[in-house]
């Protein structure tokens, strides 16, 4: 049951930043839906590797700084999962970061909210 709380939340933030975000699309809330599942399954595969390849590139301020390594590798998975689906549209760089930010802050809100 939390998974799908949680997932509803997600979904709730990514349709949140489309709304608010200039340059982010998402065309209805059922995509945003389909945005969040995508995006759960690529941070699950790839967050980590990029959290890490970040941290250790930056030789080791990355972990030290890690809420911009970690703010910095979400807008990376979602310029990634834009790359994978119709579904999420991004003008560029910047508004994925803009975007990963609202989604982080409306997320960790809803979790926080319903004890997730």
């Amino acid at each position: 049951m939390n998974l799908l709380l949680s997932w509803l939340v997600q979904s709730l933030a990514v349709w949140a930043a489309s709304q608010i975000v200039p340059g982010v699309s998402v065309p209805s809330f059922s995509a945003a839906i389909i945005v969040a599942a995508i995006l759960g399954l690529i941070n699950f595969l790839l967050g980590a590797l990029i959290f890490n390849v970040l941290a250790i590139g930056t030789l080791g301020l990355g972990y030290l700084l890690a809420f911009v390594t970690r703010w910095v590798t979400s807008a990376i998975l979602l310029k990634i999962v834009a790359a994978m689906t119709d579904k999420l549209q991004l003008s560029g760089f910047s508004a994925a970061m803009i975007a990963a930010l609202v989604i982080a802050i409306i997320g960790a809100a809803g979790d926080r909210l319903l004890n997730l």
